[in-house]
C-alpha cells in the first residue's frame, strides 16, 4: 500500500511529490506517479518544444522544488551564463536552464522509481484510503490520492476546423497535436491561427526555419502583459478577497476576468515584428467562419464569405478546451462519492485543496480555491504548498 497517489507526472504532480518528499510527508517507496508518458513532464517538454520557446514567462522562483531561490543557486553551481539563463527584470528563466534544474530534482528525489506509466480508468474511495484502476488493469491502493491532472490533452478545434479536418483529413492541425509531424513533412505555405503566446512563438520559429512561407491570422488585436494574470493574484493582495467569496460562479467569473488570455509579453511583441520588417513573416487580422479547399489548398473564409487567406497546412494555435479534463473517469467518481462541484463542473475544495477523505487536488481542478494562477508553475507551488503544510 503506498502512502501517496498522484495521477499526472505534469509540472503539477512533480511539484507535489517534491514537496511531499523534501517536506518529509513520504518516502519514494511510499509513493506512486501515474502518467501516460513514459517520463516525467513528458507532456511540457514536448510542447515547449514544438513552439521553441526560449524563455518562460514566469520568474526564476517558479519552479518544482520547494526552496525559492533553487533554480538561481542551481544557476550559479553550473556555472551558467547568468546573462543567457535569465532574461529581463523578472529574472524569466531559459527554459534549457529551467528543464536541467527540473531534470536534476527528478534525479536527486529519484521521482524514477515512483514512477508508474498507465492512465487512469476508475478511482473508488476504500475504508483506509483510495483504490486507482488502470487501464491496463493494474490497481494501485493507497492512502492518500493527489488529482494533479490538467486539460493539456484537450485540444481546442474552432468549430470550422474539426469540420475541414472531417471532410480532408490532411493538412489541418493542432500544434499540440501528439501526432503532429514534423514541419519539413507538411505542405507549405503555413497559416497559424490565433494571437497569443503559442502562435507567437511558433510564427517566430516557422518564419525562421521557412522565410516568407508564414502567415500569422489573428482575430483581435495584440494583447501585451507581462504575465498571464496581474502579479497581485499570487500574493493575499487578491487572493484574500477571492477566498472570502461565498459564490463560486463569482469565482469563476472572477478567474475569467483576470487571465490575460491570448497575451503576450512585450519582448516577444518586438521580436515577432522584426521579422515581419525583415520580411520573413505576414501577419493578418480576420476571424475564420469557414473553410473550403481548392486544388489542394485551403481557403478561409470570413463571415461574409469573403476569402481571408489561403494556405497548404493550417497550424492551430488555439489553446485547450476548459471543460473538466479525464471526464471519462472523473465524473463518475464525482458521482459515486458525492464529491462536491460548482456549477461550472469543477471541484470545491477546501484550503488545503482537500476535496475529499485523503483526496487532493492541484492545477486546473484547485482553480475555484487557487485563483487564475492555479494552472501555471506559481499555482503548482502554492497548492504543493497548501497541501504539505495541512499534513
Amino acid at each position: 500500500m503506498y502512502k501517496w497517489i498522484i495521477a499526472g507526472g505534469g509540472i503539477q504532480g512533480v511539484t507535489v511529490a517534491s514537496f511531499l518528499l523534501k517536506g518529509g510527508k513520504t518516502t519514494i517507496d511510499e509513493l506512486a506517479i501515474v502518467d501516460p508518458h513514459k517520463e516525467p513532464l513528458a507532456n511540457w517538454k514536448h510542447c515547449t518544444n514544438v513552439i521553441s520557446m526560449p524563455y518562460l514567462r514566469s520568474p526564476s522562483v517558479h519552479h518544482l522544488d520547494m526552496e525559492p531561490f533553487s533554480l538561481q543557486a542551481f544557476v550559479k553551481e553550473k556555472f551558467y551564463d547568468w546573462n543567457t539563463a535569465f532574461y529581463g527584470r523578472y529574472k524569466r528563466p531559459a527554459l534549457h536552464a529551467f528543464n536541467e534544474h527540473c531534470e536534476h530534482i527528478i534525479d536527486d528525489l529519484s521521482l524514477r522509481d515512483a514512477w508508474i506509466q498507465g492512465r487512469v480508468s476508475n478511482a473508488n474511495r476504500t475504508s483506509n484510503g483510495w483504490s486507482v484502476q488502470l487501464q491496463d488493469g493494474q490497481e494501485l491502493i493507497g492512502q492518500n490520492l493527489v488529482l494533479a491532472i490538467g486539460i493539456g490533452e484537450q485540444p481546442f478545434w474552432p468549430h470550422w476546423a474539426e469540420t475541414l479536418k472531417k471532410e480532408t483529413d490532411h493538412s489541418i492541425y493542432h500544434i499540440f497535436d501528439s501526432d503532429l509531424p514534423g514541419f519539413e513533412r507538411l505542405k507549405r505555405p503555413f497559416t497559424i491561427i490565433g494571437g497569443g503566446i503559442t502562435s507567437v512563438h511558433l510564427a517566430i520559429k516557422l518564419s525562421s526555419l521557412f522565410p516568407n512561407d508564414v502567415t500569422l491570422l489573428k482575430r483581435h488585436p495584440f494583447r501585451i502583459h507581462d504575465f498571464d494574470s496581474d502579479p497581485a493574484w499570487l500574493g493575499p493582495k487578491n487572493q484574500l478577497s477571492f477566498r472570502k467569496m461565498a459564490s463560486y460562479k463569482k469565482r469563476r467569473e472572477q478567474i475569467m476576468n483576470a487571465r490575460h488570455k491570448g497575451s503576450i509579453p512585450h519582448d516577444l511583441y518586438i521580436k515577432l515584428h522584426r521579422h515581419v520588417q525583415n520580411g520573413i513573416l505576414r501577419i493578418k487580422d480576420g476571424q475564420v467562419e469557414h473553410a473550403t479547399t481548392n486544388n489542394g489548398q485551403i481557403l478561409l473564409h470570413d463571415h461574409q464569405d469573403n476569402v481571408i487567406y489561403e494556405a497548404g497546412t493550417i497550424l492551430l494555435a488555439t489553446g485547450f478546451k476548459p471543460t473538466l479534463p479525464e471526464r471519462e473517469w472523473l465524473v463518475p467518481m464525482i458521482r459515486k462519492h458525492h464529491l462536491k462541484c460548482a456549477e461550472c463542473g469543477y471541484p470545491i475544495v477546501t484550503e488545503s485543496l482537500q476535496w475529499g477523505p485523503n483526496l487532493y487536488v492541484t492545477g486546473a481542478l484547485a482553480e475555484l480555491e487557487i485563483g487564475p494562477i492555479a494552472r501555471n508553475i506559481s499555482g503548482a507551488r502554492q497548492a504543493a504548498g497548501r497541501i504539505v503544510s495541512s499534513l
